[in-house]
């Protein structure tokens, strides 16, 4: 059977909630998704957390609400899914690319501060793989400037910079649950802050503009009207996605436990094919998500490219996953921004190398076994140390 990359891990706590959502009558934005919400925001220790439709809807009203927008430079990572950059450009702000440190694949701070520019307003940094960014390095740079930090953590869910948590340190953190991430909801995603403004001004502009959500005015308080206050979006969560999202966060740390086991087991069983370079090991002060295994491919001494030892996997049904090609490597960005192949070395080489093996608390270990054993038939025989 086929191995499906990155299966979610679906239980019968999740379907219950949602049977129990559909027989409730109340399908959108309801008591579930405070209910959830509430929870989230405890876990990652903010004050507030906006549920939302996606990452990618979390991180737009995240510029949106700091201002962000036509003459504003926003500083990211050029390794990254095309929603980190995409949302910049939707505001009317101008992307600068850095680099990534090789071997964390996350956020060069030496990068940052190299291209950081009086119109600089945000830097959104990503947490690769569910390892955390340099958070420390980064508030360095950005608080004497007077510029705010966005967080991209798609990836990082149960992460930890030190003893700070992912979601409790930028001006705004957003998250996501999609299919495939750590959390589940099919498709959402969260905004935590401290900030009670911007959680305002957020809640505002994921629904319509509406001054009220359309769960207050049909409360037990009684009917209010709702004002439109600006141009707002379709953005909200549904209690459906919510009912999946509750019980996945209470098994979070249970299902963090056994990825790291599985992490484990990959580390211990890829360790001598030649050509496989391993992710590098975490700071001991800060805790990873393990949200992606990856590998990087050198296919001088692996005797094989990236791309064709996916082939070779997929004929042998282990499911992988290309995190990321660089964003200036893509069609759109290459004719739009200043940047050339060599600019930015780090991110091109793991763009071109990278391979991300299945890792999903629902994986058993006879099914990392399977990889392993696949990889090792996949790496030819004249491959060298």
């Amino acid at each position: 059977a086929m191995l499906v990359f990155g299966q979610p891990d679906i239980r019968e706590e999740e379907i219950a909630e949602v049977v129990e959502t559909l027989r409730s009558g109340w399908l959108g934005t309801g008591p579930r998704t405070k209910q959830f919400e509430s929870e989230f925001a405890s876990y990652v220790g903010a004050r507030h957390a906006i549920a939302v439709n996606s990452c990618t809807a979390g991180l737009h009203l995240s510029l949106l609400a700091l201002g962000v927008g036509p003459g504003d430079e926003v500083i990211a990572p050029a390794l990254t899914f095309a929603a980190t950059v995409n949302v910049i450009v939707h505001v009317g702000a101008t992307p600068v690319l850095v680099d990534v440190d090789r071997s964390t694949q996350n956020i060069d701070p030496n990068s940052v501060a190299r291209a950081i520019t009086p119109r600089t307003r945000v830097i959104m940094p990503v947490h690769m793989a569910g390892r955390p960014a340099p958070m420390t390095e980064l508030l360095d740079l950005a608080q004497p400037r007077g510029v705010d930090i966005v967080e991209d953590a798609a990836h990082a869910v149960e992460a930890w910079a030190g003893d700070r948590k992912i979601g409790s340190i930028g001006r705004l953190t957003a998250f996501s649950f999609y299919v495939t991430k750590n959390v589940v909801t099919g498709e959402g995603g969260m905004v935590t802050t401290d900030d009670d403004a911007l959680a305002d001004d957020l809640r505002v502009r994921s629904l319509h503009g509406m001054s009220r959500d359309a769960w207050r005015r049909y409360s037990s308080a009684g009917f209010q009207h709702y004002d439109v206050v600006l141009p707002g979006w379709k953005y909200n969560m549904t209690d459906l996605q919510a009912a999946l999202g509750i019980h996945q966060l209470r098994r979070v740390e249970e299902n963090l436990e056994r990825r790291r086991i599985l992490w484990n087991r990959y580390l211990e069983g890829l360790a001598d094919i030649p050509g496989v370079e391993l992710p590098a090991p975490s700071r001991e002060v800060d805790v990873h998500a393990r949200h992606l295994f990856t590998v990087l491919v050198d296919p001088v001494v692996a005797g094989i490219s990236r791309d064709d030892l996916i082939s070779e996997l997929k004929a042998r049904n282990i499911g992988t996953g290309v995190h990321f090609r660089p964003i200036h490597t893509h069609s759109y960005y290459a004719k739009r921004l200043p940047y050339r192949l060599g600019d930015l070395p780090a991110s091109e080489e793991i763009g071109d190398r990278t391979l991300s093996l299945p890792l999903s608390s629902k994986l058993t270990l006879a099914d990392v076994d399977d990889v392993i054993e696949a990889l090792h038939q996949a790496i030819p025989a004249t491959a060298t140390n």
